[in-house]
């Protein structure tokens, strides 16, 4: 963690950076009241498509003074679909890579880590993007960097104490998205999937929901992230599970509209 040493020096200001292929955002937050002063999405759609991410980022940091301003804590977070989480009884530091392999390709080369959750007793193993990691090196010294999915999977699990029911949630991004199935604090699924079509989207839902022997006249569904309800994708799970909404963010109290505060659950609670 990037920190000033001195009292007097405090800033009292954060910065939340999350990275993905299809680009970043950030989110800065004044850490004495933990509110978001600047929430900004930057897709890769608009610079061009041959330029490297380092490039790309560069770029972004150019155009948005907040990326280059002074700050008492940095975290990066990653989000790609490349994590797994593993119960702290199964969990050997030796051999990360192997909890991987049931869902991804992995390569010799690849840097795999871990985020602890010590108070749900599992970790979530994940291939970092490194080539970001060094550019940030380069841009900030030292910093902080998590699994996107370790936040919004810890933050579903606090929320949920005290329920007894069954819940599916689904965190949508623009290439893949998550589900996460949850009962009172217990995470029952996780699993990360590519999609192109609403007929994927809810092909995924189904058959996770199959797995689970989940009823979609009966099971709740809670949809967060990139989504509203006008969306395609929003529209075609309609058609097949009853009980279905977007996530409820009335508990957010910030500046911003219920539409950003669940596109960025996951920097918002970082």
């Amino acid at each position: 963690m990037w920190q000033n040493t001195s009292v007097i020096d405090k800033m009292y200001r954060k910065l939340v950076i999350q990275v993905s292929l299809n680009g970043l955002s950030f989110a800065c937050f004044d850490t004495l009241t933990n509110k978001p002063t600047t929430l900004q999405n930057i897709p890769i759609e608009s610079f061009h498509k041959n330029m490297k991410i380092e490039d790309l980022f560069a770029e972004s940091f150019k155009n948005y003074p907040e990326l280059q301003a002074g700050y008492d804590e940095i975290v990066i977070l990653h989000n790609n679909n490349l994590s797994t989480f593993v119960p702290t009884a199964l969990f050997d530091e030796e051999y990360l890579g192997s909890y991987l392999q049931f869902n991804t390709k992995v390569f010799e080369t690849d840097f795999f880590t871990f985020d602890p959750l010590e108070k749900y007793e599992m970790n979530n193993v994940y291939i970092p993007y490194v080539n970001m990691n060094n550019y940030f090196i380069d841009q900030f010294g030292t910093f902080d960097y998590k699994h996107a999915n370790t936040i919004l999977v810890n933050k579903l699990l606090d929320l949920s104490k005290n329920n007894e029911e069954r819940k599916m949630f689904v965190h949508v991004c623009e290439s893949h998205f998550e589900i996460v199935v949850i009962q009172n604090q217990k995470l029952q699924l996780f699993n990360s999937f590519d999609y192109k079509t609403p007929e994927d989207f809810i092909y995924y839902i189904l058959f996770t929901a199959e797995q689970l022997q989940l009823n979609p006249e009966h099971f709740k569904l809670e949809i967060l992230g990139a989504i509203q309800e006008e969306d395609a994708y929003f529209k075609m799970a309609y058609k097949y599970v009853r009980n279905i909404s977007l996530f409820d963010v009335s508990s957010i109290h910030n500046s911003y509209s219920e539409a950003e505060n669940r596109q960025h659950f996951i920097l918002l609670h970082s």
